[in-house]
């Protein structure tokens, strides 16, 4: 069974050999993981996203409601995506056909909120929506029922079932331009957005942040609740899936922390997030994707989390950022996601030319890339251009 691209509008493979593009990448990334690379990595994150909202693309009018609950489609858009990726994203990435295509299943963004029962929405040129689950009448709920079961409820049977789907396709033989398609060792529910995100979402945001204030002892109380239960849900997840229960290279997120003072995130998150990482990565090296206005944490996530591959969005004061963290410090960043969304590249250009020349370079541990996630519509000629900036001024200070 052998598909072609067939629901998304996508122009035909360019007749390009990617031979020496794909050899100097692998040798790049190579060079990075031994701190020896001449320049700063480009990449450009992305997900499906990118074509399911962008309507030159989405001609067919795939839904998200279509995309999360029936695992042909996803599996195909994930495919697709795939080939966008490698034949029209520019950037430091393998590109070209594969010799296996990988799929895997996409919850977006709610599969946290999700697993513990919260309504998932869906609007019309957004992503899904994970609806506030815990009202002040029954915000106590949760710890009625105790820690779910990692594989039970309906978004987790639903990824047991999309899992099962790809795999029964990929033993039958499944093909995609021609190429075999393998199902990667991975879930949605292996990730975590974090304990004070999945909170955040669970109550409302708004809610959260009282929470801190007026009721304290509950606040920590569904803290811990929701930092347990996610242990015991990766753990069991990484075993159905054949993976080590700990990670070498662990990189956690939660982007709700920028609504946090130092002293807030001190008293109620840090204690969750050294939960977190000392049972899934007790030895290795830590990280942590943090978008928004987070630089304040760095220090603390640093000193007393041992976190050293910092993952961020924006805003990011980069020169600040080596002088405080160190040389050793990694950091992923470079300009705010809307400037690559556009008619006019100057600005996009223009900051990334300040980001490079602000000192991040310094000691290496820097990878150039949009802050944080491409938006949908986003220019690939601001991508190319920024590309091309990035390996002209990225080169390291030795």
């Amino acid at each position: 069974m052998d598909d072609g691209i067939r629901l998304f509008t996508l122009p035909e493979p360019p007749a390009r050999d990617f031979t020496a593009h794909n050899a100097a990448a692998r040798a790049l990334w190579a060079a990075f993981a031994e701190n020896s690379h001449p320049r700063a990595p480009v990449r450009l994150n992305t997900n499906p996203r990118m074509l399911m909202l962008d309507p030159r693309h989405n001609t067919r009018g795939l839904s998200y409601r279509e995309y999360m609950t029936d695992p042909e489609l996803m599996g195909q858009a994930v495919l697709e995506w795939n080939y966008w990726v490698r034949f029209l994203l520019p950037g430091d990435h393998e590109k070209g056909l594969p010799d296996v295509w990988r799929v895997h299943v996409d919850f977006e963004n709610v599969y946290d909120a999700a697993w513990f029962g919260a309504p998932v929405e869906y609007h019309a040129d957004q992503v899904p929506y994970a609806a506030p689950l815990l009202a002040e009448d029954t915000k106590r709920s949760l710890f009625d029922r105790g820690i779910p079961d990692p594989f039970g409820g309906e978004w987790a049977e639903r990824a047991l079932r999309f899992l099962e789907h790809f795999q029964r396709k990929s033993r039958e033989g499944w093909t995609f331009l021609g190429r075999p398609v393998e199902v990667m060792p991975h879930a949605p529910f292996v990730n975590f957005d974090g304990a004070f995100t999945a909170a955040a979402s669970l109550r409302g945001p708004t809610e959260a942040c009282m929470d801190l204030l007026t009721d304290p002892d509950y606040a920590g109380e569904l803290l811990d609740y929701v930092t347990e239960a996610v242990i015991a849900r990766i753990r069991a997840w990484r075993g159905h899936l054949g993976l080590p229960p700990v990670w070498d290279d662990y990189l956690t997120a939660d982007d709700s922390v920028e609504m946090l003072s130092v002293e807030q995130y001190r008293e109620f998150i840090l204690p969750r997030h050294r939960a977190l990482y000392d049972a899934l990565c007790p030895a290795g090296r830590r990280g942590i994707h943090l978008c928004g206005n987070a630089q304040r944490l760095f220090p603390v996530l640093r000193d007393e989390l041992n976190v050293t591959n910092f993952d961020t969005g924006f805003p990011v004061d980069f020169a600040r950022f080596r002088a405080e963290m160190g040389p050793e410090v990694q950091l992923s960043g470079g300009p705010c996601a809307p400037l690559f969304v556009g008619e006019d590249p100057a600005p996009l250009l223009a900051e990334t030319r300040r980001i490079l020349a602000s000192g991040i370079l310094n000691g290496g541990r820097f990878i150039l890339q949009e802050g944080n996630n491409l938006p949908p519509r986003a220019s690939l000629d601001h991508c190319a251009a920024f590309y091309r900036l990035g390996r002209e001024l990225g080169g390291i200070p030795r």
